[in-house]
């Protein structure tokens, strides 16, 4: 009928109203992929199918991405180059590993998405909104976190715990670690105006906590969700 409106939604997502796409962000160091494993144990244990997506990386395409990414020695990668290969991995792992898990009824726990190219290369290489928003209608085609988990912590604690992790590794994946304090400072306003945005989708986490009450307070939001999704 003339005048009707089209879906917000991607025509695939109306057929899936139980559809679950959790995502974990922070800055480094934060303890989101901790976080993201307790979580995934917990549904599991809870009965759910579960599927991880890892950005960047998480598919043959992205993981091979992801070297050049965070390469401590890539100095001479451009903020325009790196957004768009950030959205290059996003793009497979949409196509290859969450589309299709959600599409079969899985819950998806994604250690990082759109967010963390609007806080990074969005606040913190100054590239703005507008750009991160162009590529992501391209490569996301509408898919978005149904709830994410914004884990703040100090950013000198994250970093020092980041580079910690880096030591005698095959790989040194610090490249952003050893970023100036400023930019993290950027990146961490970025997070904080998503979540001044999009309060409802968005949970701040105060990631100074022991392990266990931050698990505690994750799992009260997801169960509350899943209760609302009937999942």
């Amino acid at each position: 009928m003339s005048g009707e409106s089209t879906p917000a939604v991607p025509y695939w997502r109306l057929f899936y109203t139980g559809l679950v796409f959790l995502t974990f962000e922070g800055g480094d160091g934060c303890g989101k992929s901790t976080q993201l494993d307790l979580l995934a144990a917990r549904l599991e244990a809870e009965g759910y199918q579960v599927v991880r997506a890892q950005e960047p990386g998480g598919t043959r395409a992205g993981a091979q991405i992801r070297r050049i990414l965070l390469d401590a020695r890539s100095t001479d990668l451009g903020a325009t180059a790196e957004l768009l290969l950030y959205f290059a991995s996003r793009a497979q792992n949409v196509e290859e590993v969450i589309r299709p898990a959600l599409e079969v009824g899985r819950i998806v726990v994604a250690d990082r998405f759109t967010d963390a190219s609007m806080a990074y290369q969005g606040c913190g290489r100054g590239l703005g909104g507008e750009a991160v928003e162009a590529l992501e209608r391209i490569a996301c085609r509408g898919l978005r976190p149904d709830l994410t988990f914004w884990i703040d912590l100090d950013i000198e604690t994250g970093l020092r715990r980041a580079l910690s992790r880096n030591t005698g590794v095959a790989v040194d994946e610090s490249r952003f670690e050893r970023e100036s304090l400023e930019f993290h400072r950027r990146v961490r306003q970025g997070y904080a105006a998503i979540q001044a945005r999009e309060p409802e989708r968005v949970v701040r986490l105060d990631g100074d906590r022991p392990a266990e009450v931050v698990a505690a307070e994750i799992w009260g939001h997801a169960e509350r969700l899943l209760a609302v999704r009937h999942v």
